[in-house]
Formats: C-alpha cells, sequence, structure tokens
C-alpha cells in the first residue's frame, strides 16, 4: 500500500511539475504573498518614516494610486493575452509543420511561464494593492511604497516583452526546436550512458516465469531503487524482455524472474506498483525518445505536403552526432545491489536497433533527394569509422546506388 501511495504522488508531482500553469501559479502565489508583506510595510512605522522623510514617494491622492493600478493591470492583462496568443501560434506552426509530440517541448519552456507567471503575478500584486487604498485625509496611509514597486514591476513586464519578442522569434525557427530536442536528449545519455564497454543483454533461463504487463500503455521503466531493494529481499533477479518505449498490451510478458526459493503470494503485485505503464513520450524517461522525435520531424519535413528537405536535413545532423555519440557511450542493463549480485537486467535498445528505428525511416522518404543523398552519405561514412555495424555499409550502398541512378538519368 505504501509503495502505491509513494507511486502515485511521483506521477502525480510530475504531471503537476511539468504542467504549463505550475511555475506561473507559484510566481503568482510569490507576489500574492509580496503584496501583503508591502502594503504591511507601507503602513508600518518603518514605512511612514521613509515617506514622512522621501516626500517624492508619498501618494496624498488616493484616486491618483487607484488610476495607475487600475491602468496597470488592463495594460498587463492585454500584454500577456498578445505574448501567449504568438505563443499559441508556435504551438500550432510546430504542429502543422514538424510533429505534434514535440509540444510537450513547447510547452514545458520555463522561460515562457516565468514570463507568464511575472504578468500574472504584476497583476495580482496590482489587485490586491488597490482593493488597500482608502480615501482619508492624510496621503501617508496609502501604500505609496507598494504603488512604487507596482510600477517598477510594470517597467519590468515592459522589458521583458520586448525579449520576449526576440525569443519567441528565434523559437518558431525550425533549428532551434531540433537543437533543444537534441540539447535534452543529449543530456539524458549522458546520464545515462556511462559506460566505455557494451554489456550483452541475456535473458533468464526458460524455467523463470513471466510476469505479465498489468495493464496497456507504454512502458516507461521502472523504480531502481525500489526494484533492486525488493529482489534483494526476496532472493529473486528480474530480466526486462521489453525495452523502453515498447507499447504493451495487457497480458504481454514484460519480465521474467528467476529465483531459487518459492515466491510470496503478493511479489507480482509489489512489482507492478514499481513499473512505469502509462501513455505519453518524455524524453527524461527514455532518450530514445528524443531520437523518435527528431526522425518524426524529417520525415514529416519529408513529405509532400511540407517539403522542407532542409529541416530534414538539420534533423539528419542531430541524429548523426547521437548515434556517434552513443556508439563509444552504453547503458547499464546489469543492475546490482549492495553486494554486486546481479539483480536486474535491463534490456536496451542496441546502436543498430536505434539506427535502424530512426535512420531507415529518413532514407526511405527521401532516398530520392540530393539533399538527403549528400547528407546521409556524409553522416554514414563518419559514422562507419568507429562502428562494425553492417546496416550501415549496406545503407551507404543503397545511398552510393541511388546517386549513380539519378547520375546515370542525368
Amino acid at each position: 500500500m505504501k509503495q502505491v501511495v509513494i507511486k502515485w504522488v511521483k506521477v502525480t508531482v510530475n504531471k503537476v511539475v511539468n504542467s504549463i500553469a505550475f511555475l506561473p501559479a507559484v510566481i503568482a502565489i510569490i507576489f500574492l504573498l509580496l503584496s501583503f508583506a508591502m502594503v504591511e510595510f507601507d503602513f508600518s512605522a518603518t514605512g511612514k518614516n521613509i515617506k514622512s522623510n522621501l516626500h517624492w514617494l508619498s501618494l496624498k491622492d488616493a484616486n491618483t494610486a487607484r488610476s495607475i493600478c487600475s491602468a496597470i493591470v488592463g495594460g498587463i492583462l492585454s500584454l500577456a493575452v498578445f505574448s501567449f496568443s504568438m505563443v499559441m501560434i508556435l504551438l500550432n506552426q510546430a504542429a502543422s509543420q514538424m510533429s505534434n509530440r514535440i509540444l510537450g517541448k513547447l510547452i514545458g519552456n520555463r522561460f515562457q511561464q516565468i514570463v507568464l507567471g511575472f504578468y500574472i503575478g504584476t497583476i495580482v500584486y496590482a489587485l490586491f494593492l488597490l482593493s488597500t487604498i482608502r480615501d482619508i485625509n492624510s496621503g501617508i496611509y496609502v501604500p505609496a511604497i507598494s504603488t512604487y514597486l507596482l510600477i517598477a514591476f510594470t517597467i519590468t513586464d515592459i522589458f521583458l516583452f520586448i525579449y520576449f519578442l526576440h525569443y519567441i522569434t528565434d523559437s518558431v525557427k525550425f533549428e532551434t526546436i531540433i537543437h533543444r530536442i537534441y540539447d535534452s536528449t543529449k543530456a539524458e545519455m549522458n546520464k545515462k550512458c556511462l559506460l566505455k564497454g557494451d554489456e550483452v543483454f541475456t535473458p533468464d533461463a526458460s524455467e523463470a516465469i513471466k510476469i505479465l504487463s498489468y495493464k496497456s500503455g507504454l512502458y516507461q521503466g521502472f523504480e531502481k531503487n525500489g526494484l533492486i531493494s525488493l529482489c534483494k529481499k526476496e532472493n529473486v533477479s528480474v530480466a526486462f524482455l521489453q525495452p523502453v518505449g515498447t507499447y504493451l498490451i495487457k497480458g504481454t510478458p514484460i519480465l521474467s524472474v528467476s529465483f531459487s526459493e518459492s515466491l510470496p503470494d503478493n511479489f507480482e503485485e509489489k512489482l507492478h506498483v514499481l513499473i512505469n505503464i502509462h501513455r505519453g513520450q518524455q524524453i527524461s524517461t527514455g532518450y530514445f525518445y528524443g531520437f523518435s522525435h527528431l526522425m518524426e520531424i524529417a520525415v514529416k519535413a519529408l513529405s509532400p505536403g511540407i517539403n522542407d528537405p532542409g529541416t530534414a536535413v538539420i534533423s539528419l545532423h542531430a541524429l548523426g552526432d547521437l548515434l556517434a555519440f552513443r556508439q563509444g557511450h552504453f547503458p547499464e542493463v546489469h543492475l546490482r545491489d549492495e553486494d554486486g549480485i546481479i539483480r536486474v537486467k535491463v534490456h536496451e535498445k542496441s546502436f543498430g536497433e536505434m539506427f535502424a528505428d530512426t535512420i531507415l525511416p529518413i532514407w526511405d522518404y527521401g532516398k530520392k533527394d540530393r539533399l538527403i543523398q549528400k547528407e546521409m552519405f556524409n553522416i554514414l561514412t563518419q559514422l562507419k569509422l568507429n562502428s562494425t555495424e553492417p546496416l550501415i555499409d549496406r545503407l551507404l550502398s543503397c545511398v552510393n546506388a541511388e546517386k549513380e541512378k539519378i547520375q546515370g538519368n542525368c
């Protein structure tokens, strides 16, 4: 029961943190708390003393303070609507011309969320400040310091908007989107592909029992520490039969368990809690999703409706660099406990499988395009230097054959 609750909390927290509303909500709350504190400071003895000594900080007319707050609320609200209308245009363009699976990457952009949060926070601050302004005889009780701070926030919003225009214009470029996917994928590979030598995945013997998928969905990995602890406690070893990112139908074998003694009745239920099967594709759960996204962008760019081989070439460059990194860096497939005993065997995609799943679809769509032929030959020639993968040689022969065929027709 404890593991079920922990898993639910992790999934829920992950969804909330990665949503577009999380960071703006946090920033808005900070601004709300700041407005409380500033109003209290304004009406404190220190605040009154500051306003008495600095006459330019004193707003003696409550109507002037209200007018400032009201004008700022209306102006920043318009600014926020305009700014994020541009974001929606970007998302629509990216979904129609690249791939709708990259929308999560664009929506989750932290800078856009910070700008939105600052806009909303300024509006919240101004509205709360507006409610504290009273018509009194002495202007010292008008929250002058808070009002001037609101003006400073507004000026900051204007500069943020100017930079946001530059930022969103740059974000529309397909090259920028591709490089962001590349950077995220490379970062995950740096975390997970730490070995210099390849570990061979060997499934458990046939007498091992098979554990079936408890629901349909994408296999997204497992809780590493929890699974190793469970296997050590029960003195068993498990071997996953599918790589991360595989779609599993309920009832499909997902792993095998080897044991020397009998298993407890609730062992399978404990395993299910530690295995993540859900929808959605996040590079943080499986770096191969980054490869798939780049491949989909290239294929979409080569479709007759888009016909943009230049974007496909940029994706091919990114894929070539990632594959080259994977040639010399390998993920750990044998996970051991504190005593050095192998408890978990992970099924990772080999270099050949990743190459076939990402490069071959691009070649299928772009084999008649001279730009693709040229860049494919360039990438394959470089990958061949440090690889014995026979598929590279076969594809390189196909590329040369297509080049000769076109040159012969000319």
